[in-house]
């Protein structure tokens, strides 16, 4: 545990460092947002129908413009073979990138929510379940696109290869997320729908650093 606390820090300060990537994360997320209403119109009603699924996908494609950097700079510089071969498993290596990733991304979207869900004419009382179904859902974009990051090591245009690996995995978490929103605005029980995304992210979390260190031990042979 103090080993995973350690590589966590030293992530984190790594990203705070490179402060501007992480706000420029959280503007695309808002100006994505911003620019529904331009495109479909002002009128409430169409914007309160939409402001779910709008803020989920723009919170996915935003959380997702961060992955490919996950493990490139410390592949590039020599660290992640280091770190691979550090008596601590690698795959608590991966999981304390992941953390660190959901920390600077996935947190900060959630932060936005709010404004942007009165923004859109979010419903009162879809309002803090879009809030719940983000908080549960963002920490399993975080797991399943690190093994998308671990897969594209060493590869040329890895961002499109990301895209294409990482965007049909991300498609059950992203269709209970906003059913789970749109229950509630409904005044439909979510409990199923919140149990689902609990569950998708139960799975993911032992299974996403397995298959992440296992992509990277193969990136590092080759």
């Amino acid at each position: 545990m103090s080993r995973f606390l350690t590589l966590v820090k030293r992530d984190l300060k790594l990203s705070m460092r490179q402060g501007m990537d992480n706000v420029m994360v959280i503007m695309f997320f808002v100006l994505a947002v911003i620019l529904f209403p331009f495109g479909v119109g002002p009128e409430p009603n169409i914007l309160a129908r939409i402001g779910a699924g709008v803020i989920w996908v723009a919170a996915l494609l935003a959380a997702m413009l961060s992955l490919e950097r996950l493990f490139q700079t410390d592949y590039e510089d020599g660290s992640l073979e280091l770190l691979a071969l550090q008596p601590m498993a690698l795959e608590i290596t991966v999981l304390a990138k992941i953390t660190v990733h959901w920390l600077t991304t996935g947190l900060a979207l959630i932060a936005a929510t709010p404004l942007l869900a009165i923004f859109m004419n979010v419903p009162a009382s879809g309002f803090w379940m879009l809030v719940l179904s983000l908080a549960l859902g963002t920490p399993s974009l975080s797991l399943i696109g690190a093994i998308g990051a671990a897969l594209i090591l060493g590869s040329r245009r890895g961002g499109v290869l990301l895209s294409l690996l990482v965007l049909p995995l991300y498609i059950p978490v992203l269709i209970f997320g906003v059913s789970a929103v749109e229950a509630a605005i409904g005044g439909f029980p979510v409990k199923s729908h919140l149990m689902i995304l609990a569950g998708l992210l139960i799975a993911a979390l032992p299974l996403c650093p397995w298959a992440g260190a296992g992509a990277i031990r193969q990136a590092l042979e080759t």
